[in-house]
């Protein structure tokens, strides 16, 4: 078992504890200080604007009777599952990858615990500009877009690193 946790990506799950407590502790200080809707001026093109989420990124689904409610929990139960098996599968030495895993694993998590607690989530991080709003997104949001840009990323390397491919044929 502890070298499940040396030797695999979940030597990485700290991170993980460490975003998804962030996550929390600004949600809880975003609700428990302001109304809801209220919006406060930080910088000419960023808020923080106290909303709930009941629907997906962009507030997809948000508008219907209830039923996301339990659709977005499952998959997000079952995503962060399977970003668990995914770190546990990861062999040490892919770092970046694991660390992608373990971002949007905290992200799932932080979303999931939301989505059972409160029946949405809680959403506070308000860009804007050139007339434009962009929705509000929350820290889990930031970190689940974080992990999957250095998921693509990661699939751009060629092998792994020092792993020059060679012809022995030649």
């Amino acid at each position: 078992m502890t070298s499940l946790f040396t030797e695999t990506g979940l030597r990485w799950l700290w991170l993980t504890i460490i975003c998804l407590f962030a996550d929390q502790v600004t949600k809880q200080l975003v609700a428990t200080n302001m109304d809801l809707y209220q919006s406060i001026d930080i910088l000419p093109f960023f808020n923080i604007t106290y909303v709930h989420n009941p629907g997906a990124a962009f507030s997809f689904l948000a508008d219907q009777g209830g039923w996301q409610r339990w659709f977005f929990t499952a998959i997000a139960a079952i995503a962060s599952i399977v970003f668990i098996v995914w770190l546990a599968k990861t062999p040490k030495q892919q770092k970046l990858l694991s660390v992608a895993f373990a971002l949007m694993l905290s992200g799932a998590v932080g979303n999931l615990i939301d989505r059972v607690l409160f029946g949405y989530v809680i959403d506070f991080i308000d860009f804007y500009g050139f007339g434009y709003r962009f929705p509000a997104f929350n820290i889990a949001d930031s970190m689940i877009f974080i992990g999957a840009a250095l998921m693509i990323l990661d699939s751009f390397k060629n092998g792994e690193p020092n792993n020059k491919a060679t012809n022995t044929n030649a």
